[in-house]
């Protein structure tokens, strides 16, 4: 397996990354996925592809070095998926491993990552790989200002 970054502009984030993630963001187009990156990469958005010895893109996260006053310097992971196809062969494992060792490297005392509360199977693989359940994440849905209100 072949772990690599994909860098804004990559035609691979497309045709290769984006069906993966899909899967665990259906809602995202190409077009959105795109604004997504050229804008979340000035602010640190990074993401790493796992691909198998013959070309199949398998797994993704999307990551990024935060520093803040509770943790100092994490490494927080917006998005790990791994192709139903490819799941339970250790290609979630090899990713977390991978992204520990940036973590470690740039100095953060820290890997953390939100899970939703209905992904229970999500959830084992994690408390399976040693990651904790330390905080709740609360949400308050915003609506869009209204630009004729002005």
């Amino acid at each position: 397996m072949k772990i690599i970054d994909l860098e804004p502009g990559d035609r691979r984030l497309d045709t290769d990354l984006l069906p993966v993630l899909r899967e665990l963001r259906p809602h995202l187009t190409t077009g959105l996925f795109q604004e997504v990156y050229a804008n979340g990469h000035p602010q640190g958005l990074r993401f790493t592809a796992a691909y198998t010895d013959d070309g199949a893109c398998v797994g993704v996260a999307g990551w990024r070095i935060v520093d803040n006053t509770s943790a100092i310097r994490k490494l927080y992971v917006d998005d790990l998926v791994t192709a139903a196809t490819a799941r339970s062969t250790g290609v979630g494992h090899r990713l977390l491993a991978h992204l520990e060792d940036r973590a470690r490297a740039a100095g953060c005392r820290e890997l953390n990552l939100d899970s939703g509360t209905q992904r229970t199977g999500a959830h084992r693989f994690y408390l399976r790989e040693r990651l904790d359940i330390v905080a709740f994440h609360f949400t308050r849905p915003l609506e869009p200002l209204d630009p004729q209100a002005g």
